[in-house]
C-alpha cells in the first residue's frame, strides 16, 4: 500500500482484471498468476490472442512462464535491481512519454536545498539518524519536501506534535491515510502542509535543473546500468535489454503496458521499495490511468482489500481514517481534523467522514456537545502491529487472544515467536473451520514444552464455510461481490458475524447499566443488526438458525444513510447515494466513506448486481470503490488539452 500509495494517492489496484485484455504488452514480477489467479489470468490471455507480449520476470519457471512470450530467470528477491534497471534505461535511452510526465507527475517539482540523495552520502539519503545498521529517516530534518515550502523558514522542529504523534507519524511511518501516503516531509499538521499560500511552486518545465525530480530521479538510478543487473540478478544483460526495449516499445501515446504483481513482491522486506520502482516506470512511461495499462496487485485471498479497507489494521479506522493515538493532539475532534485533514483533494472532507462514521457506530448518542463521541475510541500508545504484538504476548503482556481466519503458529513471519506468545496466554478463542497449529500448538508443537507446563486455556469455536454464509468480498480491483448463503451449516458451527454478534449482545447485557466512563463505549455502540424476517435458503426452506444477524443491514450502515430523514419506501432513515452527501453536523452516518454508495436505496445492493452489458467497464456488475470507478487517475488517459 505505500508504494502504490507513495506514487499515486491510493493504495489500490489501479484499473480492473479485465481491462488486461486491452494490454498491449504485460510484465508479470512476483506473481505466478496462471495459477493462482486463474480466473483473472484469461484477460492477458485475451491480450496475446490479440498480439500483445506476455513477459515474465521471476527466479522459477512456472505454468505463468510457460503461458509467456518471454520469460527471464532472476535471483529470488533481485526484483528492485531489475526495476531499478528498467527505470535507467527509460531515462538514459529518452524513453519516456514527455507530454504526460510534464503533465501528469511531479517530475518538474523543485525539491528543497539540502536535500542529498545516496550517491551523495555513500548509500544513505539526508536525514537519516543512526548507526549505519540501525536507524531511522526524519522526512524534514532531510529537506525531502518541495521549495518553498513552510518547512524552509522554520527553525523549531516538529513545532505542535508531542512525541506519540511523531512515533505514529515519523517513526513508525504507517498511520492510518499515511499507509497511502507514506511518511510526512512536513512538520505541521496535514491541513497547514496541504494548503498553499503561493500562486504556484517552483517547477521547472525543461526538466534540466539540479533539484528538480526529474534530475534526483536520473542521478539516483544511473548505477543500474544493464551489466550491474545481470551481475546481481543473475540473468545475462541482453535478456535485461530485451524486457527493456518490449516495455519501452509498447508504452506511449497509442500503446500501453501493464504491470502484474502479487505476493511474491509484497511478502519481501524490499517489497515496498518495488512497488514503488514500479509506480515510478509506469508513469516514466505513461500508462497510469489509460486503458491496459496501470499496476494491478493480486491479493492473496479472496478479500485482503476489504480487510484492510473497513479495516483490520490497528492504526486505521475504516476508509483509512487515522486512528487516533494516545497523544494530546489527539484528545479532541477538532484538533485530530486539523492534524490529519487535508484542504485539497478528498481528504479536504475528512471531517464529514470521521463524523459520519461516529454517527454510525454510537447513533444518537454522539452529539456536538461530547465531540460525536470520538473520545470513545481507543487510543494506541505504542506499535501494536503483529510482530510486536506478539513479542509483548511472549513477554507475558497480554491475557486472552481472539483469532479469526489466521494461522500465526503455522504461517506466521516468525512461528516461533507466535507459538511462544499464544503459550503466555490465559486464554485463547480460535474459530475455524478445523484445528488449525494456532488452536492445538499446545501438544503439537515439537520444540515446545510438554502439553501439561502450558497455562493457556484454549477454546475452539467451530466456524461456518464460506457456501454457509453470506456477505460480500472485496476482490483485488476494489470490486463488491455479495455471495449468498447456500446451506446451512452443520451442528453447532456458525458464521463469525454470529460469534461476533451475540459476543456484541452478551457484552452490552453484562454492562448494562453501568456507569462507569470506560464502559461507554461498548453501551452506546449501536448494535441493531435483527433479522425481520426469517432467513430462506435458495431451496425455499428456511434456516434452521434464527438468530443469524442481517448483514445487508450491516452493509446499508456502511454505505451511510441520513439521521434526520426517513425514507417512505422503507420506513427507515434515508440511504445516501454516495460520500459526496456525507455532512459533519451528525446528520448522515457511514460506516465507511469509500463504500458510500454500494447500497444506495432500499433493495438495491450494488454488491449482488450481476448486469453484463456493451460497456467494457461493466459498471452494474458488482461495485468498486470509489464511486464505482473501475480505473483509477483515469484523468490522465487524456491529453492535456482533452483529447481522448
Amino acid at each position: 500500500m505505500p508504494g502504490l500509495g507513495t506514487s499515486f494517492g491510493r493504495g489500490a489496484a489501479t484499473n480492473y482484471q479485465q481491462d488486461l485484455a486491452h494490454s498491449d504488452c504485460i510484465l508479470f514480477m512476483g506473481s505466478n498468476m496462471a495459477e493462482a489467479h486463474p480466473v483473472a489470468f484469461r484477460y492477458p490471455m485475451m491480450a496475446k490472442a490479440r498480439g500483445a507480449t506476455l513477459v515474465h520476470v521471476d527466479p522459477r519457471f512456472s505454468r505463468t512462464s510457460a503461458l509467456c512470450d518471454v520469460h527471464v530467470q532472476i535471483r529470488a528477491g533481485s526484483d528492485i535491481a531489475f526495476l531499478g534497471g528498467l527505470i535507467n534505461y527509460v531515462l538514459t535511452h529518452d524513453r519516456w512519454f514527455k507530454e504526460y510526465v510534464l503533465h501528469y507527475t511531479n517530475a518538474p517539482d523543485i525539491i528543497m536545498e539540502g536535500f542529498r540523495g545516496t550517491e551523495d552520502l555513500d548509500g544513505l539519503f539526508s536525514g537519516y539518524a543512526g548507526d549505519g545498521r540501525t536507524g531511522h529517516y526524519d522526512a524534514r530534518h532531510g529537506h525531502w519536501s518541495y521549495a518553498h515550502t513552510p518547512e524552509e523558514a522554520e527553525e523549531d522542529p516538529w513545532t505542535g506534535a508531542t512525541p506519540m504523534y511523531r512515533m505514529h507519524r515519523q517513526e513508525l511511518g504507517m498511520h492510518g491515510h499515511a499507509l497511502d501516503l507514506g511518511p510526512s516531509a512536513h512538520a505541521g499538521t496535514r491541513q497547514a502542509t496541504t494548503a498553499c499560500d503561493i500562486e504556484e511552486r517552483p517547477r521547472d518545465p525543461t526538466l534540466q535543473d539540479d533539484r528538480c525530480v526529474f534530475q534526483i530521479l536520473k542521478r539516483h538510478f544511473a548505477r543500474y546500468t544493464p551489466d550491474l543487473v545481470s551481475e546481481v540478478c543473475g540473468c545475462t544483460a541482453e535478456e535485461f535489454v530485451r524486457v527493456a526495449e518490449l516495455l519501452c516499445a509498447n508504452s506511449g501515446p497509442e500503446r500501453t503496458t501493464a504491470i502484474c504483481y502479487a505476493l511474491g513482491w509484497t511478502q519481501h522486506t524490499t517489497g515496498v521499495q518495488m512497488i514503488r520502482a514500479a509506480g515510478i516506470l509506469q508513469l516514466l512511461l505513461g500508462n497510469m490511468g489509460r486503458p491496459g495499462g496501470g499496476i494491478m496487485a493480486m491479493r492473496g485471498h479472496s478479500t485482503i482489500q476489504g480487510s484492510t479497507d473497513v479495516s483490520t489494521l490497528y492504526d486505521s479506522l475504516p476508509g483509512y481514517l487515522p486512528q487516533p493515538c494516545a497523544d494530546e493532539r489527539h484528545e479532541r475532534l477538532d484538533t485530530y481534523v486539523e492534524d490529519e485533514g487535508q484542504v485539497t483533494g478528498g481528504w479536504s472532507r475528512f471531517r464529514q467522514y470521521i463524523v459520519s462514521l461516529l454517527k454510525a457506530w454510537y447513533g444518537d448518542a454522539a452529539t456536538p456537545a461530547n465531540d460525536f463521541g470520538f473520545g470513545w475510541l481507543p487510543r494506541p500508545d505504542a506499535d501494536y502491529s503483529q510482530l510486536p504484538y506478539f513479542d509483548r504476548m511472549a513477554k507475558g503482556g497480554v491475557k486472552g487472544y481472539f483469532l479469526f481466519g489466521q494461522n500465526p503458529a503455522g504461517g506466521g513471519p516468525n512461528a516461533r515467536l507466535h507459538r511462544a506468545g499464544l503459550r503466555n496466554l490465559d486464554w485463547l478463542v480460535v474459530v475455524d473451520w478445523f484445528e488449525i497449529e494456532s488452536s492445538v500448538f499446545w501438544r503439537d508443537d515439537p520444540e515446545g514444552p510438554p502439553a501439561s507446563e502450558i497455562k493457556t486455556e484454549v477454546f475452539f469455536l467451530p466456524a461456518a464455510s464460506s457456501p454457509e454464509k453470506e456477505g460480500s468480498l472485496t476482490n483485488t480491483q476494489r470490486m463488491l461481490q455479495w455471495h449468498d448463503k447456500a446451506l446451512d451449516p452443520t451442528g453447532d458451527s456458525r458464521s463469525d458475524a454470529w460469534y461476533l454478534y451475540h459476543l456484541g449482545k452478551r457484552l452490552k447485557q453484562l454492562y448494562a447499566g453501568s456507569t462507569d466512563p470506560r464502559d461507554q463505549p461498548l453501551l452506546n455502540l449501536t448494535w441493531d443488526y435483527e433479522r425481520e424476517h426469517p432467513e430462506q435458503l435458495p431451496d425455499g426452506t428456511r434456516s434452521r438458525i434464527t438468530d443469524e444477524p442481517d448483514l445487508e443491514k450491516v452493509l446499508m450502515e456502511i454505505n451511510g444513510y441520513c439521521t434526520d430523514e426517513i425514507d417512505p419506501r422503507s420506513g427507515r432513515p434515508r440511504l445516501v447515494s454516495g460520500y459526496d452527501e456525507l455532512a459533519d453536523d451528525g446528520s448522515t452516518a457511514c460506516g465507511c466513506w469509500i463504500y458510500s454508495g454500494v447500497y444506495p436505496e432500499p433493495g438495491r445492493n450494488r454488491a449482488r448486481e450481476r448486469k453484463l452489458g456493451p460497456n467494457p467497464l461493466q459498471p452494474d456488475w458488482g461495485w468498486a470503490w470509489p464511486a464505482n470507478k473501475r480505473v483509477l487517475y483515469n484523468r490522465a488517459s487524456a491529453a492535456p488539452d482533452g483529447r481522448l
